[in-house]
């Protein structure tokens, strides 16, 4: 028996649910919100909650590194030509800022979505989702093609979700997480159905996954930071503990018995016993008194805190070498580094960068098609299907490094087209700016018109600086 559209609405729900929890946990190791792990139940004990709120953390570091470097500029069609109607449609929804936060919360979760649709019917809209808000189902078999697609959120005392096919559209609401869902009608305008056709023809819900493999789900950045992590913190935690206690050098009387005071009635005035005597005092005057013969001072030596460090920073460099992010992001040490080594200290994050633009292309191409459908334009849709997406370089290099590889490949006839494409953060816009001064510059000194370029024409009898005064009499 066929799934009916609200069957498929509550399974794909409850998958959203089932997946929260593992959403929330890479969350919150982003945000640094983890609990002390590896510490033995006394630790735990004599601390409290003392390092409840403690972190030293990696986990955000880590994939801030990859995500600085991802920044699309543009979109080319199959021809190669820039699509200024795609990149219009991209800054109309404000992707240029959206597209951070999408890539960092699949970076972080494993996987972030993407919606092309017209809310008002008119207008184009790409908005992202996050992973505890959205779900792509796919064909059996068929990994690329998507089936359904399903958006939930909350709102108010009301929980909304769309679900998304390629033939229909299917609107629901309910009044609390145990209630029953029905058709939409709250913020609707009267009269409008809560179901509708889709005009796109497919599922305009998109995934952005991270790490994608032929077999197993998408993998966020954090899989092999957070158990490093959670040591990091244990020893920062233990380091802590022992500086207060250890860190400084402690004395032990040997020979001695522990001072005493008498206790006196208050009555009578009379001795009743006696007490040990609190040494606060004695710690802050800094005076004791060894009264008894062959009493003797012993020191024990202050901790050597050394031995945590060295294991934080074992602990930091598997971090840097596992993730392939470069040593100078997690330690900030830079000593008399050359530009070359630098540059082949970033040589993994560079390559790790290169091929998550490769991942998150396809699912960035396969959005502005649908912006292409949405707004009617099925040629140029195929176009994009076919073309790529135009990323900053993801390796940073100083200006003169940059100026020095254009020049080279000038001299070897690359066109100035291609040499700023290559130039970081210039975009296609200001690209094509560049080409359209060039040749109105190149008009002008075809017209004749050089004094456009440098000005007006000295005049005649202002030729040079004038003869210093007796020179002409002297001639």
């Amino acid at each position: 028996m066929a799934e009916t559209p609200l069957q498929m609405t509550v399974r794909l729900r409850a998958k959203i649910e089932r997946r929260k929890d593992e959403t929330r946990k890479w969350s919150d190791a982003y945000e640094g919100k983890r609990p002390l792990l590896f510490a033995s139940p006394e630790f735990s004990a004599q601390t409290g909650g003392l390092f409840q709120d403690f972190s030293d953390n990696w986990c955000a570091t880590v994939p801030d590194a990859t995500v600085e470097r991802l920044m699309p500029l543009g979109f080319r069609l199959e021809d190669g030509t820039v699509d200024q109607a795609a990149a219009k449609a991209w800054r109309e929804s404000e992707c240029d800022v959206e597209i951070g936060l999408a890539l960092l919360e699949a970076l972080i979760t494993g996987r972030s979505y993407a919606l092309v649709w017209k809310p008002n019917g008119v207008d184009t809209e790409i908005t992202f989702e996050h992973a505890a808000n959205a779900i792509v189902e796919y064909v059996p078999g068929r990994r690329r093609i998507r089936a359904a697609g399903l958006k939930a959120w909350r709102d108010g005392d009301y929980e909304f979700a769309t679900l998304f096919t390629p033939g229909m559209v299917y609107r629901y609401q309910r009044r609390n997480e145990s209630g029953v869902w029905t058709g939409r009608t709250a913020g609707l305008s009267r009269g409008e159905p809560s179901h509708m056709s889709n005009p796109l023809g497919v599922v305009p819900l998109v995934e952005l996954p991270n790490r994608g493999r032929l077999h197993g789900k998408p993998r966020s950045e954090l899989v092999t930071v957070l158990p490093l992590q959670d040591s990091v913190n244990t020893l920062w935690a233990h380091l802590l503990t022992a500086s207060d206690g250890l860190a400084l050098p402690a004395r032990a009387i040997l020979g001695m018995d522990r001072p005493v005071r008498e206790i006196i009635d208050p009555k009578t005035g009379e001795v009743v016993g006696e007490e040990d005597a609190p040494i606060d005092k004695f710690r802050s005057d800094r005076l004791l008194w060894l009264e008894k013969e062959g009493a003797a001072i012993a020191e024990f030596s202050a901790a050597d805190l050394d031995n945590y460090l060295r294991v934080i920073t074992q602990a930091v460099e598997h971090i840097a070498a596992q993730t392939r992010t470069p040593a100078t992001y997690l330690t900030g040490k830079l000593i008399n580094v050359s530009a070359d080594a630098l540059a082949a200290s970033e040589a993994g994050l560079v390559a790790k960068v290169t091929e998550r633009q490769r991942q998150f292309g396809a699912g960035l191409r396969e959005v502005m098609r649908l912006e292409a459908l949405a707004a009617g334009e099925r040629g140029r849709a195929e176009s994009l299907a076919l073309g790529s997406v135009i990323w900053r370089d993801p390796q940073f290099r100083s200006d003169s490094q940059y100026s020095d590889a254009l020049v080279k490949l000038k001299s070897i006839g690359v066109p100035d087209e291609a040499l700023w494409e290559r130039i970081p953060g210039v975009t296609p816009d200001e690209i094509a700016r560049w080409k359209r001064m060039r040749d109105d510059q190149a008009g002008v000194i075809l017209g004749g018109n050089l004094s456009a370029l440098y000005g007006p024409k000295p005049a005649e009898d202002d030729q040079g600086d004038e003869p210093a005064p007796g020179l002409l009499d002297a001639a």
